[in-house]
Parts: C-alpha cells; sequence; structure tokens
C-alpha cells in the first residue's frame, strides 16, 4: 500500500511538472499621466483678488478714474467677431483691418455680446464710490458707433459717471491705450491681454488682470499673472441677461457655441 502512495505520489509530481508555467497577465499599459494629491496642491504664485478685496483696498480713497477693456473684459464679444471672420475672411484674421468690419461692431452686433459676470460687480463697486468710469477699448475708431450706450445700458452706470467709450485702435508698435490712460488720469485699469497690463504700468495705473474666458476666439490665451499683477479669481465667468431667450436663438443662427458656459445657458432656457 506504502508503494501505491509513493507511486502516486511521483505521477502527480510529474504531471504538475509537465505544465507550462501560465503567468498572470500584466497590467495594461497607462493612457495618460495621471497624477496625484502632490501636484493637484501646487499652484502657481498667482496674485489672486476678488472684487471684494478691491473694494476694501480702496477705502478711505476719494473718488477717482478708472478705466475698463471692453473684449473679454466686461463683455464676451466672441460672437461679433465670429461673424466678422465669417463674413469678410474665413481663412485669415484680415477681417480685423476692414472698416466695413468694425463699422458694423460698433454699431450693433454687440447686441450679441454677452456681459460678464465680474464686470458687473467691479462697475457697481466703483458707481457706489463715485468713480468716474472709462472704457478704452482697442478696437478701431468708426463714424458711428452704439458701443457707449449698449455698455451703459447692460451695466446700469448713471450718466453723471459715464463717459464716451474711447476707441484707442491697435497700432502695430505703440500702446495707444497707455496715453489715453495718462490723459484720462485713470488710476486702475482692467484688462484681459498683456497689452492691458503694460498699457496701465506704462500709465502709472494700476493694472488688474480679467480673465479671458477659455472658449474666446481671440487666442491664445494670456498667461494670467505673468507680470505679478493682480487677478481677479473667477473673472472669466458670463452673466445672464435681459432677452436671454431671444438671444440664444439669434446666437445658434451664426452657429456659435458656448461649450464652457452650457451650464449656464441651460438655466436660462429653464
Amino acid at each position: 500500500m506504502r508503494k501505491i502512495t509513493l507511486a502516486f505520489s511521483a505521477a502527480c509530481l510529474l504531471l504538475s511538472l509537465s505544465h507550462p508555467v501560465v503567468a498572470r497577465p500584466s497590467s495594461p499599459p497607462p493612457l495618460y499621466t495621471g497624477t496625484n494629491a502632490a501636484r493637484l496642491a501646487e499652484q502657481e504664485p498667482i496674485h489672486w483678488v476678488s472684487v471684494t478685496q478691491i473694494e476694501n483696498s480702496l477705502m478711505g480713497r476719494p473718488p477717482m478714474s478708472v478705466g475698463f477693456d471692453i473684449d473679454d473684459t466686461v463683455l464676451f464679444s466672441s460672437p461679433g467677431f465670429w461673424r466678422g471672420k465669417k463674413t469678410w475672411s474665413p481663412q485669415s484674421e484680415d477681417y480685423l483691418k476692414n472698416p466695413a468690419f468694425w463699422q458694423q461692431m460698433n454699431n450693433g452686433w454687440d447686441e450679441f455680446s454677452i456681459p460678464k459676470e465680474v464686470a458687473r460687480s467691479l462697475i457697481a463697486m466703483h458707481v457706489k464710490r463715485g468713480d468716474r468710469i472709462w472704457f478704452i477699448t482697442g478696437r478701431h475708431p468708426t463714424r458711428t458707433e452704439t458701443v457707449t450706450k449698449t455698455l451703459q445700458d447692460a451695466f446700469l452706470i448713471p450718466a453723471a459717471a459715464m463717459n464716451p467709450v474711447i476707441f484707442a485702435g491697435d497700432t502695430s508698435g505703440t500702446n495707444n491705450k497707455a496715453s489715453w490712460m495718462e490723459q484720462k488720469q485713470i488710476k486702475i485699469y482692467y484688462g484681459d491681454a498683456d497689452s492691458d497690463i503694460a498699457a496701465a504700468r506704462e500709465a502709472g495705473a494700476r493694472g488688474i488682470r480679467v480673465l479671458r474666458a477659455s472658449n474666446s476666439t481671440y487666442k491664445p490665451l494670456p498667461q494670467a499673472g505673468a507680470f505679478g499683477e493682480e487677478v481677479i479669481v473667477n473673472s472669466e465667468l458670463l452673466s445672464a441677461w435681459g432677452g436671454k431667450v431671444a438671444f440664444l436663438s439669434r446666437f445658434t443662427r451664426y452657429g456659435f457655441y458656448l461649450s464652457s458656459y452650457c451650464c449656464t445657458l441651460r438655466r436660462i432656457i429653464l
């Protein structure tokens, strides 16, 4: 009996050794680099500020002149620029040199622009302080313009605080905004572009960055905080305004898609 048991054990051992070794399946190669908690905790050294903090920094100071850029600072105006590109130069940016585009943009196409939430808060704060509001834009000047009225109506600016929009133009190699800031004694200037911050510094004004929306047609996006300037938190967000449904229907007609703001649009429609 003992011999039979030993023989059976030997046979089992031989059978087990004769089977090929099956390797465990390896983990699939990673699709993305991924991240971890340490990386998520890392932040760029940006001087973030809120509208409330800006207001607090002005406590005790007398009323002053403050300036705002328009496009991508107080208005999300990409719809008008997109329409201009499709109309005059679908394959290039040459439409920006076309006086016909600027005549249209400055006379009604801001009907398709969306006010930014941060602009509402900033302008209301400065109006409450008694500050004088100036809009200094890089848009080209035109024979007529309705931009001043559009901004005054959109942001509920009293006539006493409002001034006509200054169309500084965009001359290569020259920062026309700086000279206008000096002339109007601007103490604070809000803008989304690097040139806005540079112009404010050249004019001795406090330049504060407003974030450009990621779906703006104005590319590439600037690197906010690159000059050590103050950057307003959440300043890329848009706000709802009157005539929302009619606006959206006209907006869709021109084939422009606000992908980053689907939640806002859904709330408007509902």
